[in-house]
């Protein structure tokens, strides 16, 4: 019964990957001024003037090159080259090596900080498009960023890695993401993407020092971000590791619990592996709290006014059918197979776009769509391009 179950939603996933796929090939190439257009809004209109993001773009180079592992596809194969060559002619600044934030439609650079949450989404790019193409410039690319994260990010006193800088390394005082983020000078975001890219990065390029990195941030992220009493991650902080409480992000939960997991088995640290083990299942279970009645994850909740953001969007739903598929896998628990099941039939329902492609960004609590971006900035085919790969291979390797 369970095989049945599994394989049909392998099929499902295999279909909607694709469709995925289709959707950022069909739409997205800009061909007048090269690379990827900034966005298509919630009408599906595109916006061929809009300013083009670097996370935007490494995440589709991610994408691509991990789905080319999977379908041998030449126009997957293109479209992760595509992203490749962009990056590397026009966000890759090759006078300070960072990575331009923004740039204007044509190519030339706009908002210039490195932010590092940026480097690390292009290590991961760039590592994940190395396994497959061999180029070296993209091993290249990947190692030098990860040098520049190593000499001005990281805090050599209290541990852990700053926030943002100017495009020549200077100190930058608006260190956020995006304007709902806290002003803080340590952040599990960009924490979690680190040891993300980092670990990625350690897969195809077996560097010692890189792996005691690792090592090192996968403790700092134990000690510092993980609440080990109620399971969710505690998000901002100062230099000195001082907490400004937040709101509960359960995608960020979720994300997590499967994400460190993994980078902890690549760490091949077994005292590590067996301990993050643990942690996902904790972190899955204080998730279940954000689940509503119909499978749909919430989006976040305010312990401090007690008040819950009451929409769903499309990339917790991604993350929560790996993160809970994760702990089936840990587990046997099938409970935990239910939930992915009945957030897939959330997803199908209100999120995908079945007459336009792509998913939609989420939807209110009434079941209104949140009118935002289709592709951009933020809306990228990484959190749901991965939860169909994710899966995919791990129902395959069963």
């Amino acid at each position: 019964m369970v095989s049945n179950k599994l394989n049909t939603l392998k099929t499902e996933l295999s279909a909607e990957l694709q469709n995925i796929l289709n959707y950022w090939s069909e739409n997205t190439i800009d061909t007048q001024k090269g690379g990827f257009i900034g966005q298509i809004d919630s009408n599906n209109q595109k916006q061929p003037l809009a300013e083009k993001g670097v996370v935007l773009n490494a995440r589709i180079l991610w994408t691509y090159s991990a789905a080319y592992k999977l379908n041998k596809n030449e126009e997957t194969l293109k479209c992760a080259k595509r992203a490749f060559d962009y990056i590397v002619t026009h966000f890759y600044d090759p006078k300070f090596g960072g990575v331009f934030w923004s740039l204007h439609f044509d190519g030339t650079p706009k908002n210039t900080k490195n932010q590092i949450y940026a480097l690390a989404f292009v290590i991961y790019g760039m590592s994940e498009y190395y396994a497959i193409s061999k180029d070296e410039k993209a091993l290249e690319t990947a190692i030098s960023l990860y040098q520049k994260i190593q000499e001005h990010s990281y805090d050599t006193i209290n541990k852990g890695y700053l926030e943002a800088f100017t495009h020549d390394w200077k100190n930058v005082d608006d260190l956020r993401l995006s304007d709902k983020d806290a002003n803080e000078k340590k952040t599990m975001n960009t924490h979690l993407h680190i040891v993300e890219g980092y670990a990625n990065l350690y897969k195809v390029w077996k560097d010692q020092t890189l792996l005691a990195v690792i090592i090192e941030l996968l403790e700092t992220i134990e000690t510092h971000f993980i609440n080990t009493v109620t399971g969710h991650l505690r998000l901002f902080f100062d230099e000195n590791w001082k907490e400004k409480p937040d709101v509960i992000s359960y995608g960020h939960d979720i994300e997590a619990a499967w994400l460190l997991q993994q980078c902890a088995e690549i760490s091949e640290d077994q005292n590590l592996i067996n301990r993050y083990k643990e942690y996902a299942l904790q972190m899955t279970e204080a998730t279940k709290k954000g689940i509503d009645s119909d499978g749909g994850l919430w989006y976040e909740y305010d312990p401090e006014t007690k008040k819950l953001i009451a929409e769903k969007h499309w990339w917790p739903q991604a993350e929560l059918m790996i993160g809970f598929y994760n702990a089936y896998e840990l587990t046997n628990n099938e409970d935990y197979l239910k939930i992915v099941d009945k957030n897939w039939e959330f997803i199908k329902k209100y999120i995908l776009d079945s007459k336009s492609g792509e998913w939609f960004w989420g939807v209110n609590q009434d079941y209104s769509l949140i009118q935002k971006d289709k592709a951009g900035f933020w809306k990228c085919p990484y959190h749901n391009g991965r939860a169909c790969m994710e899966l995919i291979t791990r129902i395959r390797n069963i």
